[in-house]
């Protein structure tokens, strides 16, 4: 068994590639992918290789987190039937190709317990469960952001999330007026036009390791910063202003399966949308084109594949 799948032999250097595939077995599901989503701060890192170290890193490898598609062949072991929309969340089914995270492929054999059932209205919108679980991670259980910085798709699913949650309308910060529109119930602004300097929850959406400073300056006393992104670069900042703050910084991990189950229980209670959210869509044999638009073209806030079109 083999399939079409996106090889990212070095930096920059990204084709279809057709790659044997590993023997599925009972505890397995084959799946035939629909829909790929292009993670515009982790592959991006991978693409323009600024990646810092990582555990599974390496070039030849199989990027994306973010698939939909339908089970073709289910293990009796897998807990799954074949027909089934499902999210996969990245595969290891490419023998001495790496997989990092291994979801850009026309087909992925992966442990059947590690798909998500999906509502097959949500179509290509689904590849959004992974942004919108990690917005979710970076909030349960603290209080919901009173700043948001990015108004990417992280920025906009952690201030649906505030929403959702009955918190007050969360301010979101963006430089670009491009990426201004779109807001559903809170404001947008440019950092410059936001005098207030008494936040008492700060999300960095952005990924841009230079911010520390600038934030810690808009904190309450005793607020907390908390860092959403995937940062390239160390990150540092000034002590004193920290220190007559007693501001705290924290690390959002990566989401985990109960917030995966909460955002779909979100959506299918209608509380959370995921619509508006896809901004440019490409066939599959086009994703050399359509990685270099998802990382240089500030229009895009998420670019999806196609896979209709492989076999």
């Amino acid at each position: 068994m083999d399939t079409m799948a996106v090889l990212l032999e070095e930096p920059e250097h990204l084709m279809l590639r057709r790659l044997d595939l590993t023997p599925p077995g009972d505890e397995d599901v084959v799946v035939d992918i629909e829909w790929s989503g292009i993670s515009t701060g982790t592959e991006r890192l991978l693409w323009s290789g600024r990646m810092p170290s990582f555990p599974g890193m390496g070039y030849p490898l199989v990027p994306g987190y973010e698939s939909v598609g339908r089970i073709a062949q289910a293990g009796p072991l897998s807990g799954r039937r074949p027909g089934q929309r499902v999210f996969v969340p990245g595969a290891r089914c490419f023998g001495p190709v790496r997989g990092l995270f291994g979801g850009a492929a026309r087909r992925l054999v992966v442990a059947g317990e590690k798909t998500v059932p999906v509502a097959s209205s949500l179509r290509e919108n689904a590849v959004l469960l992974a942004l919108a679980a990690t917005a979710h991670h970076a909030t349960a259980g603290a209080a919901q952001p009173e700043l948001i910085i990015g108004h990417g798709v992280l920025g906009r699913l952690l201030a649906r999330l505030a929403l959702a949650a009955g918190a007050a309308p969360p301010t979101v910060w963006e430089s670009n007026p491009a990426r201004r529109s779109g807001a559903e119930g809170y404001p947008v602004l440019d950092p410059s036009a936001d005098p207030r300097r008494d936040y008492r929850s700060i999300v960095d959406a952005s990924g841009d390791s230079a911010l520390l400073d600038t934030l810690i300056a808009r904190l309450a006393p005793g607020g907390e910063i908390v860092l959403a992104g995937f940062y390239a670069a160390p990150l540092s900042f000034s002590f004193p202003p920290a220190f007559m703050r007693e501001a705290r910084l924290r690390i959002a991990a990566e989401w985990r399966a109960p917030d995966l189950a909460a955002v779909t229980a979100l959506i299918a209670e209608g509380r959370l949308s995921l619509d508006g959210l896809i901004t440019h869509r490409e066939a599959a044999p086009q994703a050399a084109s359509a990685y270099r638009t998802a990382f240089t073209d500030a229009s895009c806030l998420k670019m999806v594949l196609d896979w209709s079109e492989c076999s």
